[in-house]
């Protein structure tokens, strides 16, 4: 009784022992607003609203049917790449939950650059539902994963079966790009091969530990990944009204892709409209390529975003009471 009752009075470890951390967390969570906040603000401020209006009024309504279509698709599929992740770590949150987060991540990863969406809205939603941080970051490597895998295997068949024109001013210009196609597809195979037949279940690069999946696993994320990134392009092909073949635009979406990872501009802002100008020039006129590309980032960037927006507000609000039912069960 004596010991029960004195552990009882004890302090209690992380409370009376660090007095500031409360207060180091209503910070930080603080600070986390504003920066989100400022972020949206400023992404905004540099649409031009009335150009993304007059783009849309100009596209057949079946044509913004279908390409709605495809990008809700797209944002489906993408949510569902965090239950690989819980597949492999083996947490017991439900996959509402997952996917809700997922999404609310990838939009925001979309709009304002992976530090962003990718990690910081994924740890912070995550760690509060009862995951710790090796898990949460086994999760998010596996949704990179999965994501750039299916690049890999696309770019790299389009570079090498159906080159780009590119302008001769680029490094990749002539065969330069089929063997970077080559390159890329032999490091998806690479992959592939080490899910199958490794016994280490971690991949180490460049100082990072990544997980890796088994073989069946690894297929699953082939297939998910190719699937999104051609939902994505055939949404631009069907704002671009069929002028240029799907593979085109599909391997133009690619480069724009990687080049808006490269630059680090949120959002590719510019940077998807200056690609697709340059290896698209004399095919399209470009006031109807910039009206489709307008459109797409509004309907696949700005309208999710207003949705995400909404939905971390009410996440926001149930994670104490979701934390909570996490730890019970």
């Amino acid at each position: 009784m004596a010991s029960t009752l004195a552990s009882a009075q004890a302090p209690r470890k992380g409370i009376t022992t660090r007095p500031w951390w409360p207060w180091a967390k209503r910070l930080a969570t603080t600070t986390f607003f504003l920066l989100v906040a400022w972020l949206i603000v400023k992404q905004a401020r540099t649409v031009e609203w009335g150009e993304v209006w007059e783009a849309a009024r100009n596209q057949p309504a079946h044509t913004l049917a279908i390409a709605g279509l495809l990008g809700a698709l797209s944002h489906l599929l993408y949510a569902t790449f965090d239950l690989l992740g819980r597949r492999y770590t083996g947490h017991t949150l439900g996959a509402p939950r997952v996917m809700a987060t997922t999404f609310v991540s990838y939009v925001f990863n979309l709009n304002f650059g992976s530090l962003v969406g990718g990690l910081a809205f994924r740890f912070r939603l995550y760690s509060r539902l009862g995951l710790d941080a090796p898990c949460i970051a086994q999760i998010v490597g596996i949704s990179m994963l999965t994501n750039w895998l299916g690049y890999l295997l696309l770019a790299g068949g389009i570079f090498l079966l159906r080159p780009l024109d590119l302008p001769d001013d680029w490094r990749l210009a002539g065969h330069s790009l089929q063997v970077l196609g080559g390159v890329l597809i032999l490091a998806a195979l690479a992959y592939l091969a080490m899910c199958f037949t490794s016994k280490r279940r971690t991949l180490s690069l460049r100082g990072h530990e990544l997980p890796l999946p088994g073989g069946r696993m690894a297929l699953l994320q082939v297939a998910m990944s190719c699937t999104n990134w051609m939902l994505m392009g055939g949404m631009v092909f069907v704002l671009l009204q069929q002028r240029v073949d799907y593979p085109t635009v599909l391997g133009v979406l690619l480069v724009a892709a990687i080049a808006g990872v490269i630059t680090h501009v949120p959002a590719g802002l510019g940077v998807l409209e200056a690609v697709f100008a340059a290896l698209l020039a004399g095919r399209v006129p470009q006031g109807e390529l910039l009206g489709a590309l307008l459109t797409y980032r509004a309907m696949y960037y700005l309208a999710p975003l207003a949705l995400a927006i909404v939905m971390h507000l009410v996440m926001e609000a149930r994670l104490p009471k979701q934390a909570a039912e996490a730890a019970a069960g």
